[in-house]
């Protein structure tokens, strides 16, 4: 091999290992929370959701939820893997909250559509689908959930979506490997953290860390 065409060898190969040095430092997880302050999120500050020791609360336990509140990202996303540390408290018969993903706001009104890793009563590991088919699209087993949940105590959901397949993992557990085959749902959008109305419920998010995977078809 002449000089110049180990030259140019040698220059393409660090051109690509600096490229996939600069790919993997977008790819590593960044927080969404920076445990003091609600900056890079949006929703109903100033009677539902603030900071408290280090954590995104929502709710009460003095008072009725009196309807679905959403606290979400005002960056959109496509294919990731996020991880959220939370906390359910209050009535367990009623008490319910949720992760929103790909999901957007309904103009003019509170509610949100959009996949969500439920959280509460006999949801949790589930994948529903929030003000859109307004259905449990795939969930665990209740013997299974009964091994994983801690009730009034810190969980853990790991929400993964690459193209049409969302997997879930409630507390190390994968509970959920779906493939959305209708092409017509959007497979990006917002962030969202639900507390849900109907009961004397409070819920705390904290750690929530994404990871921006390369798209997938």
């Amino acid at each position: 091999m002449r000089l110049v065409d180990l030259l140019r060898t040698g220059a393409t190969l660090l051109a690509l290992l600096i490229t996939g040095f600069a790919f993997g430092a977008d790819t590593k997880p960044v927080p969404l929370f920076d445990g003091k302050s609600l900056a890079g999120w949006e929703g109903d500050t100033e009677k539902t959701w603030k900071v408290e020791d280090g954590a995104i609360v929502g709710g009460s336990l003095d008072a009725v939820v009196p309807r679905n509140e959403f606290l979400c990202t005002t960056k959109t996303y496509e294919n990731f893997e996020l991880k959220v540390t939370f906390k359910l408290t209050g009535d367990k018969a009623k008490a319910n909250a949720g992760i929103q993903f790909r999901t957007e706001r309904i103009p003019k009104h509170h509610e949100v559509k959009g996949y969500q890793a439920d959280i509460g009563q006999d949801y949790w590991g589930a994948l529903y689908d929030e003000s859109r088919r307004n259905k449990v699209l795939a969930r665990p087993t209740k013997d299974v959930i009964e091994k994983l949940v801690k009730h009034d105590d810190w969980n853990e959901y790991v929400i993964r979506a690459e193209g049409p397949r969302i997997r879930l993992w409630l507390n190390g557990k994968l509970t959920v490997d779906y493939t959305e085959e209708d092409d017509k749902i959007a497979r990006n959008g917002i962030i969202g953290l639900q507390v849900h109305g109907g009961a004397k419920a409070k819920v705390y998010y904290k750690n929530i860390t994404i990871e921006e995977l390369p798209a997938k078809k």
